[in-house]
């Protein structure tokens, strides 16, 4: 067994502890399964905003006409949309490969490691141990248990990046961030798109009129089916077209549909199961993520948990933070604490969604608070471009005047909340924001619009 000062599980913000433990002179072993670089780089964020841009740009044309602008998409290449991506997630793959394996002090096991002991990992045969090990493992698609599934070669947000050709008609089972942007991007590119969602309404964790005017705004260019749950699924292995036997939840009415792909996106699932981290002492919830504290220590001392892995907020930024304070109080002996109070989220469909905070149902919960409200054409920018739906929503503590939360949906909604993020990380207020000037006339007037339009809702 070969023994290291530390070792991480994971190439995706594992990379980041990877660096640091190397930059302070530490033997490091990398354990990973792949795909190298984690799903950030090779199947989620990257590859996917990289075909979402061209599909923001088709609709931008096709949405034109409101502003007297008769414009028209004559070709789309489909091909060429989704070879740019792989090249581009291809070659980044390629520059993480080459710096690994030129590092000094690191030694990397590519393959499915799990646990065989305290602090010992078992990969392709070989064993290594670490004085301290750091969980980065992710997670994968969650496939739900629905009769037929297994039977028809069903898509994930994984495999569809491995599409050559475009689907005539695309199902999509899940409505929540991975299935509205897909869904965006598959009707951009001119697939017949039929999108279920068990829930009663689209991405679920947002405040109820976001998902509203989400919901409304993609049934111009989709069918849509909330409170719908899919049942059955059924088609020939590879052969053929897949009919899914649909139920209405609030009316028990079946209804079956027909198309020529069907994609699951019903959700993440924590791969800790894989690793076995359970035989050795590292506790897990229900779902399967590894428990951990403040400072991303789990139940085992010395064997902590970031990014998918601990299940906390499942986006690549939080990873990156969890991943440094991790790393830093272990190197410097500090004793940081992860702060979620700030951790925002977007949501790259047509219009888009940014987040941060509390909603202001969970705000009630334990806050006095004050809501404020402003539509984009509130704003001399947003009425240039003739955005009349899109709006922004603040979520404020009444007596203090905190700002617990903070929801956009529009144009460039996850640039445009990026100063109330600043604001809320440093404990922010009203006035830290209402104070700055805003450039006149800019999409940015729409948050101190909002600020100032607070009201006891």
């Amino acid at each position: 067994m070969k023994k290291y000062d530390v070792v991480v599980i994971g190439s995706g913000s594992g990379m980041l502890i990877v660096d640091e433990a190397v930059a302070h002179g530490l033997k490091v072993a990398l354990v990973d399964r792949g795909p190298f670089g984690g799903t950030c780089l090779n199947v989620g964020c990257i590859p996917s905003k990289m075909l979402i841009y061209a599909a923001d740009r088709i609709v931008e044309v096709q949405e034109a006409r409101k502003l007297a602008v008769e414009a028209q998409v004559v070709d789309i290449d489909f091909n060429f949309i989704m070879e740019r991506m792989r090249r581009s997630t291809g070659e980044s793959q390629r520059h993480m490969r080459e710096a690994v394996s030129q590092a000094d002090n690191l030694d990397f096991y590519e393959g499915e490691g799990h646990f065989v002991g305290d602090y010992a990992i078992e990969v392709n045969g070989e064993r290594v141990q670490g004085k301290k090990v750091f969980i980065a493992s992710g997670s994968r698609p969650s496939i739900p248990d629905i009769k037929g599934l297994d039977s028809v070669d069903y898509l994930t947000n994984e495999t569809v990046l491995h599409l050559k050709a475009r689907p005539e008609s695309l199902l999509i089972i899940g409505g929540g961030y991975i299935g509205v942007e897909y869904a965006h991007f598959f009707a951009a590119m001119g697939t017949k798109v039929t999108l279920v969602e068990i829930m009663d309404r689209l991405v679920a964790v947002e405040e109820p009129e976001v998902s509203q005017l989400l919901e409304s705004q993609l049934r111009t260019r989709l069918d849509v089916h909330t409170s719908t749950r899919v049942e059955e699924v059924r088609g020939d292995g590879r052969k053929g077209p897949v009919t899914a036997l649909l139920r209405h939840v609030a009316t028990d009415r079946r209804q079956q549909l027909t198309a020529e792909r069907i994609m699951v996106a019903t959700g993440r699932s924590s791969n800790a199961d894989l690793l076995k981290v359970e035989d050795w002492g590292v506790d897990t919830g229900r779902r399967g993520y590894i428990k951990v504290n403040e400072r991303l220590e789990t139940s085992k001392k010395d064997i902590l948990a970031v990014g998918d892995a601990n299940g906390q907020h499942m986006f690549t930024h939080v990873a990156n933070r969890e991943a440094l304070i991790a790393v830093d109080n272990y190197l410097h002996g500090a004793r940081s604490k992860m702060d979620y109070n700030a951790a925002p989220h977007a949501v790259y469909s047509h219009p888009q969604i940014a987040s941060v905070g509390l909603t202001e149902a969970d705000a009630r919960k334990g806050h006095r608070i004050l809501v404020g409200r402003a539509s984009y054409f509130d704003v001399a920018k947003g009425e240039a471009m003739m955005e009349t739906e899109g709006f922004a929503k603040a979520v404020v503590e009444r007596d203090s005047g905190r700002i617990l939360g903070f929801h956009i949906i529009g144009p460039h909604a996850p640039m445009l909340i990026q100063e109330v993020i600043n604001a809320m990380a440093s404990k922010g207020h009203v006035n830290e924001i209402i104070r700055g000037m805003h450039i006149h006339p800019a999409l940015s007037e729409l948050v101190p619009r909002t600020l100032a339009n607070l009201d006891e809702a």
